[in-house]
């Protein structure tokens, strides 16, 4: 027989292998629509939560006693007329769509007051049943409130008292203007992705405006060295590894909240790392690509600018999370040249990984796979949708009622143009994180591998500066707080008011500021978080000054000469000034 003829063709093994592109495109298609969010995900929770209750009477008489319960309160309000305070109920602590007065009167108290009950109810029932999954009833619990969030009277103009007296005062004008915005809306939506809302906050000018040059850049980012403001600078630079979600001026906002600004203006010569907003092209992109092209090729070039120093490097939420990953791997490689390592709201540890992993599952997963198999990418407005549904009732039903119904303005903050101005997560990318991380947790499991070989966050011998932040919805403060767990080389954190951004953004003479403050030796016993949290009593102000002492601390304490900007003997040179370029891709 001859050798020339070519193989017969293999057939598949089943029809479903056959026909496989089907089912990703019929998904992909579904994840347009659902904003990303697999149905499948969804009704299995409720399947799981309502087969479980089914068969547990005693939970059935509870919830029936609770309903009992909540109308007798309400009855007895409505015959009683109880003054504002003896309210039966009252909305959940972050939750101020009720704060206006018109809430007090009837009719408006009686709506606001069922549907409070009705939202106590819901949250009752969707507790925990013995032997359900717990993340099924966390999840059950976060879609009921997504529903009620619907309902709420506080959306309609009939049963919204603010609405209808804003109509009266200006005579409709209001409806009018909230017409207008739902029209911008609608087109922005029909036509992609669109540009940034009009903002007085422009790029370049009033935000990221901390002078500097670009002197390097590739395919995944641009480096920004920051121009010197002092005389002389500590030896160590400060290399900042920002997340890639998100812009990275986060942290160079306006000249007085910047906090690259602050770091420049205390003597530090600052490089910052300004990542590419990925399209399909960067569909094959890998999480390690990130680690060699992104994190260690930033290395690599801050030592050819200031040779023979090491570096101070920082790592802002997931930015935080590929500088560990590089971190551990310099340390197992032998490679010392990190003065320390900063880590502001990032996590290494992914089993309690707040809201955003109720549904991160297998279902999930493989949804998103589907959806980014036919992008390339993970599309920002499917991002931004899951961080807004964590907080629906503020971010995204509030703000359609000022918008639509009061006629408001969205208004204008450096924070607010920021965080419109999301990115796209290259495909590959995106699903290595969830399935090696978010899923299945290897890094701090001792399990995540880099270059065929294990790492472990232990090998780390570098001073570690973290910091956790008391409302982080993204990243807890406690799983934060777990690196503890994982390092045994010395260990300041800091736990400071705010949110995920705010309580970073948090600089000196900021109103109503507070923090804790620790360090563990190494040796040192570990502390549970919260007796952590007991054993250091807050403090006012900001963090950033303490911050500024603890890299003081760690590095030489030697002041020198600014260096260059670039290094153009070694194939550095400027190559514009800073922002850069990779900041304005839409």
């Amino acid at each position: 027989m001859s050798s020339d003829l070519p193989p017969p063709p293999v057939e598949p093994d089943s029809g479903e292998r056959r026909f496989s592109t089907l089912d990703r495109t019929v998904r992909a298609l579904e994840a347009r629509v659902s904003g990303g969010a697999s149905p499948h995900a969804v009704w299995a929770a409720w399947e799981d939560w309502a087969r479980h209750l089914s068969r547990a009477p005693g939970r059935q008489l509870d919830l029936a006693m609770r309903a009992q319960q909540n109308f007798s309160k309400l009855a007895a309000h409505v015959t009683t007329g109880a003054p504002a305070g003896t309210r039966p109920f009252a909305p959940k602590a972050n939750d101020s769509r009720f704060d206006d007065a018109g809430w007090e009167k009837p009719p408006f108290a009686l709506w606001q007051q069922g549907f409070l009950a009705a939202e106590d109810w819901w949250d009752y029932a969707t507790g925990e049943i013995r032997g359900m999954r717990s993340k099924t009833a966390q999840r059950v619990n976060f879609m009921a409130g997504q529903m009620l969030d619907v309902l709420s009277p506080s959306n309609f103009p009939a049963t919204n008292p603010e609405i209808l007296r804003r109509t009266a005062e200006t005579g409709g004008q209001n409806l009018v203007e909230g017409a207008r915005h739902a029209w911008a809306d609608a087109m922005d939506r029909l036509t992609g992705e669109g540009a940034l809302p009009e903002t007085e906050f422009a790029v370049g000018r009033d935000i990221a405006a901390t002078p500097g040059e670009v002197v390097w850049r590739n395919t995944l980012f641009e480096l920004i060295q920051y121009a010197p403001q002092t005389d002389n600078v500590q030896a160590e630079p400060v290399l900042i590894v920002p997340a890639w979600i998100m812009k990275y001026y986060i942290l160079d906002l306006s000249p007085q909240n910047s906090l690259i600004n602050y770091l420049v203006g205390q003597g530090f010569t600052v490089f910052a790392i300004s990542w590419r907003n990925p399209g399909a092209e960067c569909r094959d992109l890998s999480l390690d690509d990130y680690r060699k092209q992104g994190v260690m090729a930033a290395i690599d070039a801050v030592g050819r600018i200031v040779p023979g120093q090491k570096i101070h490097a920082c790592g802002y939420c997931l930015g935080g999370t590929i500088l560990s990953i590089a971190a551990a791997t310099m340390a197992r490689d032998g490679d010392d040249r990190l003065a320390s390592l900063t880590l502001l709201a990032a996590q290494v540890d992914f089993a309690e990984a707040g809201e955003l992993g109720l549904f991160v599952d297998e279902a999930q997963v493989a949804f998103l796979e589907d959806a980014m198999w036919d992008q390339g990418y993970l599309d920002k407005r499917q991002m931004v949708g899951a961080f807004r549904a964590l907080r629906s009732h503020d971010l995204v039903w509030s703000h359609a009622v000022r918008r639509y119904f009061l006629g408001e303005d969205d208004a204008q903050s450096d924070i607010g143009t920021w965080n419109a101005d999301a990115t796209r997560m290259p495909a590959r990318m995106h699903s290595e994180y969830l399935r090696g991380l978010f899923l299945e947790n290897r890094l701090s499991a001792g399990r995540f591998a880099v270059e065929g070989a294990v790492i472990a966050l232990g090998d780390i011998t570098a001073p570690i500066f973290a910091l956790g932040t008391e409302k982080d919805h993204i990243a807890p403060w406690r799983s934060v707080y777990k690196l503890a767990l994982f390092t045994d080389t010395e260990l300041t954190f800091a736990l400071t008011s705010g949110g995920h951004n705010g309580g970073v953004v948090s600089e000196p003479g900021h109103p109503h500021r507070r923090y804790r403050i620790g360090c563990r030796k190494p040796g040192d016993l570990y502390q549970p978080p919260d007796r952590w949290a007991a054993a250091h009593p807050p403090k006012d102000g900001s963090w950033w000054p303490d911050w500024r002492d603890w890299l003081n601390r760690h590095g030489s304490g030697i002041r020198v000469a600014p260096p260059s900007m670039g290094a153009a003997s070694e194939g550095l040179p400027p190559l514009g000034p800073a922002p850069g370029t990779y900041v304005f891709q839409r």
